[in-house]
């Protein structure tokens, strides 16, 4: 698959790579992934407990995106903030599968949006680009299609369905599960993160994920 980035939202400040990982194990659970995300977990806590987020530049840079685009601030909470916060709220992060536990302790350490999607369930490539209005978006959770407004941030595949609607909502579609075997991996940021944070990030989730799901990753 091609990962595309338009130019009209490389303007907007949006930086974003992507991550293809092929035939991974999303199944068995062994002692080493289990010492590995306790001691994650751990490391967040003490890291964001009593933690300034509401001041962070990295945190702020998601909001001013989303303004640009005439996204209202209150409803639309960055994906890594709302992470931290469950986090706090639960003293825990509540398991879901290992790819996606990985990707979510990642973008907690960055604080990069992080997201994943089953490559056999969405179609072709994806584009992140401008939406037009015209775009198929059934959230993750739903089974009903949510209008789509136009000019808003978007990942999108070949058949004009939204994958992810700005760095924030995940779709039913293509959602990863314990049987998924090829993950496409969203590592985005703004104009607070430098493209190196960008690099250095992919190339840890492919590096944590080869090592506790197997299979082989490589940048988009």
């Amino acid at each position: 698959m091609k990962f595309i980035v338009t130019d009209e939202v490389k303007a907007l400040g949006v930086k974003a790579m992507g991550v293809e990982i092929s035939n991974i194990d999303n199944q068995e659970i062994t002692e080493e992934y289990i010492a590995w995300r306790q001691t994650a977990i751990r490391e967040l806590l003490a890291f964001y407990t009593d933690y300034d987020y509401k001041n962070d530049p990295v945190f702020e840079g998601f909001y001013r995106l989303h303004e640009k685009v005439g996204v209202p601030r209150r409803k639309n909470i960055p994906a890594c903030e709302n992470l931290v916060k469950l986090l706090l709220k639960k003293q825990e992060l509540f398991a879901i599968n290992k790819a996606v536990d990985i990707y979510n302790i990642i973008s907690m350490r960055s604080k990069l949006a992080l997201g994943a999607h089953d490559i056999d369930r969405f179609a072709g490539n994806v584009t992140l680009r401008l939406t037009d209005g015209s775009e198929r978006f059934v959230p993750l959770g739903s089974d009903e299609l949510k209008p789509v407004r136009a000019g808003e941030y978007s990942y999108i595949d070949d058949s004009n369905e939204i994958i992810c609607h700005l760095e924030i909502r995940q779709v039913e579609k293509d959602k990863v599960t314990e049987t998924s075997r090829n993950i496409f991996y969203i590592v985005q940021g703004n104009e607070a993160t430098p493209m190196s944070l960008l690099q250095e990030t992919a190339e840890e989730l492919i590096r944590v994920t080869e090592q506790f799901c197997g299979g082989t990753g490589r940048l988009l």
